[in-house]
């Protein structure tokens, strides 16, 4: 009969035991999917206005200014989903085009200013009007600029080395409830006429005379002599773990120098590694169709 006893009591002690274990793991179930709530988007694309868009001269089919476009209409199609799976009052992300160096044209500067959406300050009425509207604002205003751009064929060339010495700060919020996220389009050969810097074997450019003298090209020991010589793009800033890159568009028109897109990507990865940037993604041009899945699966997934 004690023994009985004892049975029963031992098996009440044990059952409450493993139901005080279960409240306690779906409590901490229901703790994790609170803490785990998506970052905001803080995105901003920087666009290369080089002689890259100019249709004169360039052989890529569709032009690329077409290919920006398609990107960037991906990019707000994207943000506006998000806003739509978190709800308009929950919505306080962040987009914006940026440019380096800024347009001279006042005219594409008052422009570029329609190509800044900050939800964190909007009522929910204004954000309604950025859901409805962003892609469309967005396309239109670009669409002016490039148009701009190509009647002014004033290529400077796109100075994106001097943007993450000088201005990257503008691409990152400090708060954690965001996630920074830069998207590049550009061809690769980094070069402004004003930022012509270098130390050692290392530039604030990518050019073609540089791929000429370090024997890069049609060289099947590119990525050997690039190490041997630690040929590369001058750092010029550190710390940029709180950024994620993503890089579009990189391409050449020569058929005689197709690894030329083989070495930008290489020297380009190296480059945001130095900089402390623990995740990018690098593409070459390809069909907008391509490109579209390819933004799609990057801003989907976060470190």
């Amino acid at each position: 009969m004690k023994s009985s006893v004892y049975i029963a009591l031992t098996c009440l002690l044990l059952h409450s035991c493993g139901g005080h274990k279960s409240s306690n793991s779906e409590g901490s179930s229901t703790a994790d999917a609170t803490n785990s709530e998506p970052k905001q988007h803080n995105i901003s694309i920087l666009l290369d206005l080089s002689n890259r868009v100019d249709t004169t001269s360039n052989c890529a089919n569709p032009q690329h200014y077409v290919r920006d476009l398609e990107i960037v209409k991906s990019i707000t199609s994207y943000f506006i989903s998000d806003m739509k799976s978190r709800g308009t009052f929950n919505s306080k992300g962040k987009i914006k085009v940026v440019f380096s160096p800024l347009p001279n044209d006042p005219n594409v500067n008052v422009i570029a200013q329609k190509l800044n959406v900050d939800c964190s300050e909007m009522n929910n009425t204004q954000k309604k009007e950025v859901y409805d509207n962003l892609t469309g604002t967005f396309n239109d205003n670009l669409s002016k600029i490039y148009k701009q751009t190509l009647i002014d064929k004033n290529w400077i060339g796109s100075d994106i080395w001097r943007f993450f010495k000088d201005d990257i700060d503008m691409c990152i919020e400090n708060d954690n409830n965001y996630r920074n996220t830069l998207v590049i389009i550009t061809d690769g050969y980094i070069y402004h006429e004003n930022t012509m810097q270098n130390v050692g074997n290392r530039y604030s450019y990518l050019s073609p005379t540089l791929f000429e003298k370090y024997k890069l090209r049609n060289n099947n020991n590119w990525e050997t002599e690039i190490k041997n010589s630690d040929f590369g793009l001058l750092v010029s800033r550190n710390g940029l773990s709180n950024l994620e890159v993503l890089v579009l568009e990189v391409s050449t028109c020569s058929t005689n120098h197709k690894t030329d897109q083989d070495v930008m990507k290489y020297v380009l990865n190296n480059w945001l590694i130095e900089m402390g940037i623990t995740k990018s993604a690098i593409y070459f041009s390809d069909l907008p169709v391509y490109t579209q899945k390819r933004i799609g699966d990057f801003l989907s997934i976060s470190l």
